[in-house]
């Protein structure tokens, strides 16, 4: 108030305004820090990056393990025999024909993936999350493939499920497409590149 009793009302409207704009400011430096912690850190964007798999030094019959996205991702190399094998198990496979919808269109089919040679699979069991053992060898009643040991799923060859064990559908297809003819890429879908 002045002498006279009487309100300044351009200085109460000057520290008024100043009040709001030092509070807007000291509000948006407040945000910036918060809204930069929602970004993900570079090892989570990492973590689910796509992932390179060079093919040319897996030979017929091996396999090796890729992490992807925190989970093992399986690739083998299938023999010929092995292929022809995959006949054999069409009547005790739940899902032959891989209708259900847990992997890419492309993986609908006997063998389930892009190229009949190269088998890419999640390598846990859709039970309960364990992962198979591969036992590749063949026996009277097995073809080889797929083990899992805590609840007793059988998978082929392919990853198909069979018939009255625990695991309700095959193993998952992640996606992937074929950077050329000796290297694939996991985690980005679209086939044959």
């Amino acid at each position: 108030m002045s002498e006279t009793g009487a309100v300044d009302l351009d200085k109460r409207r000057f520290l008024t305004n100043s009040t709001a704009v030092i509070g807007g400011i000291g509000a948006a430096a407040a945000a910036v820090p918060f809204l930069a912690s929602w970004k993900p850190s570079a090892r989570a964007e990492a973590a689910g990056a796509p992932v390179e798999v060079d093919l040319s030094k897996l030979q017929p019959g091996e396999r090796i393990t890729i992490e992807w996205r925190g989970k093992p991702v399986w690739v083998l190399r299938r023999t010929p025999e092995t292929l022809a094998a995959l006949d054999q198990d069409d009547a005790r496979v739940a899902d032959p024909g891989s209708d259900k919808p847990q992997q890419p269109e492309y993986a609908k089919n006997q063998h389930r993936s892009i190229n009949p040679e190269f088998l890419v699979l999640i390598g846990l069991c859709t039970h309960l999350g364990c992962v198979p053992v591969y036992q590749p060898e063949v026996t009277a009643d097995w073809n080889g493939g797929f083990y899992c040991p805590c609840h007793g799923s059988r998978f082929d060859l392919a990853g198909r499920v069979f018939k009255s064990v625990p695991a309700p559908i095959n193993l998952e297809v992640p996606p992937y497409q074929y950077l050329s003819d000796t290297k694939l890429i996991i985690g980005e879908d679209g086939g044959v590149a």
